[in-house]
């Protein structure tokens, strides 16, 4: 108990601390993701060993994780999910996935390095949107056509890995895994459903719900963390990884109250980012093996590369090809293409699931997940750095003006 108080104390710390660096950083070009991580590393049994990842820590990391994943899922409209520009972004990712199965299995160098397996393709499709949507709010781009399609081709790029590795991580056989899908996604159907149909109908259970969801009850609020670690749990009982229940949650909340609730909104937010989310990141800086890291510089540059490759340029292609539901200039497409290579999350959720089942060694796992640390602050820097290429275009005037707003 001890260790555990001493490690949250210290990760808490690193979160308060953070923020302001990023914030004394002049540009702000860090996000403060990266210092979290960074921080992690430093202070974890790698390194100094001041952070210790006992039971307690994991789980409030697996809790940070979660709802990371329901604020992502919360985030996407389904209507848009299904719409033209949805669509684009799905035939997209499953072409970026092709192109990751073929680079990985014929190219001999991932084979050289632990990168011959199913894991190592999911994490080359990858866009962390979790991550992203603090980024897109503190550079002014929610709501502008560039944040509209970093949603768009973002969400497959989160949703679809998580779907992939449901169905090609499993150790089960394809008919057990799609059973097992199939009762997955009936409960959620029901979780969503039937309070969709008790707000309709103005059952007393609905109103009474509403009533308190600002009093001491916080009914809301408590059956949105109900939701959340109750699908979780479901996941991890049919032996699904989390980020499947997590994301989930968030998509059912979203269908419920498709207007959004901004206090109930908040709430979520205060808990998420004001506590379990930093210690997703800091526990995730932590497990990572600086040593095996600097030990294997080459396939850190190669996968860092390879996301570009495999997940920027198929981005990039689509949108200058469907000229239909978003037009954007060439730098813009360029920064929408950048932004979706941020990855991380899954990348951590992916590694751990072939670690435990023993088709990536952990050296390799470490090596990957710094990999996508490294991208959390590239590609945001390169994608504002892109926008800002040609000055009068839109992506210019929206983060020139939040830079003029901030200074």
């Amino acid at each position: 108990m001890t260790h555990d108080l001493i490690s949250l104390t210290i990760i808490m710390a690193v979160a308060v601390i953070c923020p302001i660096l990023a914030e004394r950083i002049p540009g702000k070009p860090i996000p403060q993701t990266v210092l979290l991580l960074v921080f992690g590393m430093a202070l974890g049994p790698h390194l100094l060993n001041k952070i210790w990842l006992t039971d307690a820590v994991d789980l409030l990391s697996e809790l940070g994780l979660a709802f990371l994943f329901l604020l992502a899922g919360y985030e996407i409209d389904p209507k848009k999910l299904g719409g033209h520009q949805g669509k684009v972004g799905l035939l997209t990712w499953v072409a970026t996935l092709a192109i990751a199965w073929l680079a990985v299995f014929l190219v001999p160098f991932f084979a050289a390095h632990d990168m011959n397996g199913v894991a190592a393709v999911i994490t080359l499709t990858t866009t962390a949107l979790g991550t992203l949507m603090p980024i897109l709010k503190e550079r002014s781009l929610t709501g502008t056509p560039v944040g509209e399609a970093v949603i768009a081709y973002g969400t497959w790029g989160e949703l679809g890995p998580v779907l992939a590795m449901a169905v090609l991580l499993s150790a089960r056989s394809q008919w057990q895994t799609m059973l097992i899908l199939g009762l997955f996604t009936l409960i959620c159907a029901l979780a969503a459903l039937v309070p969709k149909a008790a707000r309709r109908a103005g059952h007393w259970l609905y109103r009474f719900l509403t009533e308190n969801a600002n009093t001491s009850s916080q009914t809301l609020m408590r059956l949105t963390v109900l939701l959340l670690v109750g699908l979780i749990t479901i996941s991890r009982l049919f032996d699904l990884d989390v980020v499947m229940g997590a994301f989930a949650a968030g998509f059912i909340l979203r269908f419920v109250i498709p207007d959004g609730n901004r206090i109930l909104e908040t709430k979520l937010e205060g808990v998420a980012y004001g506590f379990l989310i930093p210690v997703f990141f800091v526990a995730s800086g932590a497990s990572i093996d600086v040593r095996a890291v600097a030990a294997n510089p080459a396939l850190l540059i190669m996968f860092i590369v390879m996301l570009v490759l495999v997940r920027a340029v198929p981005v990039f292609t689509a949108l200058t090809l469907d000229r239909r539901a978003n037009p954007l200039e060439p730098q813009d497409r360029l920064t929408v293409a950048l932004y979706c290579t941020t990855a991380l999350p899954v990348i951590v959720a992916v590694t751990s699931v072939a670690v435990k089942a023993g088709t990536m060694q952990q050296t390799t796992a470490s090596t990957l997940v710094m990999a996508g640390a490294v991208t959390v602050f590239l590609m945001p820097l390169l994608g504002g750095l892109a926008g800002k290429v040609v000055p009068g275009s839109p992506t210019w005037r929206r983060s020139d003006s939040a830079t003029l707003r901030s200074a």
